[in-house]
């Protein structure tokens, strides 16, 4: 068990050194992506030794992570629609004129 738990520690890093460090919206939305898994393990895990009711945890992480997606990808998509990219450095300004 230890060594998952290990194993979700560098996944969680890893999604945040993604969304952290890349500027394309749609990798940053990857990253958070690996984030919320690494949570779901970490509940899958401590479920496993009865610490918690972790699979309704994860269940609802699970549905917060479709919702985030769909909404992200529709922000994603009408970004380029506004500004012919997806990176967000190149975003600045935040109403139309």
């Amino acid at each position: 068990m230890e060594n998952l738990l290990y194993f979700s520690a560098f996944i969680f890093s890893t999604g945040l050194l993604v969304t952290i460090v890349k500027r394309n919206a749609i990798v940053m939305l990857l990253g958070i992506e690996l984030m919320l898994n690494a949570a779901n393990l970490n509940l899958v895990l401590f479920n496993r030794t009865g610490h918690m009711d972790g699979q309704m945890f994860a269940l609802f992480i699970i549905l917060v992570a479709v919702c985030e997606a769909a909404v992200g990808m529709a922000l994603v998509l009408q970004m380029y629609r506004h500004y012919h990219t997806t990176l967000t450095d190149h975003i600045s300004e935040l109403k139309e004129k």
